[in-house]
């Protein structure tokens, strides 16, 4: 019997690179729109991952994630940084799901304050 292959910091950034192109072209295609792609890392004031997706005429930043253990909390206030970093409307998660490799397969998580400025074009207001 093999032994499963252990993932190694090089083998992690590959599969992110080929996470992150599979679901920008995805983007692309689905929605008709050759400004989506890859986005250029920007270190410290990261912008997420993917460049040209809109929503209502305004930048949404994706944060894709291609990870075996999740943290969820930590990639939602990641998404929430970088959303700021790009002053876009909203930030959102991809996530990979295991053993499932068509992109549009994919999970997006968000917060609620996020769905409504995605369905509404506006951020909500602080209660």
């Amino acid at each position: 019997m093999t032994q499963p292959r252990k993932r190694t910091r090089a083998s992690a950034k590959a599969a992110g690179a080929r996470f992150e192109r599979h679901i920008a072209d995805h983007l692309a295609k689905q929605l008709d729109d050759d400004r989506i792609d890859r986005r250029v890392k920007n270190g410290a004031k990261d912008r997420g991952d993917i460049a040209g997706l809109r929503a209502h005429g305004q930048e949404i930043v994706a944060e894709l994630k291609d990870c075996t253990r999740w943290d969820v909390a930590g990639w939602l206030r990641e998404a929430e940084t970088e959303r700021g970093n790009a002053d876009a409307l909203a930030g959102v998660v991809i996530a990979k799901r295991r053993n499932i490799g068509d992109p549009g397969q994919a999970l997006v998580m968000c917060t609620v304050d996020t769905l409504i400025a995605l369905i509404t074009g506006r951020r909500p207001e602080a209660e």
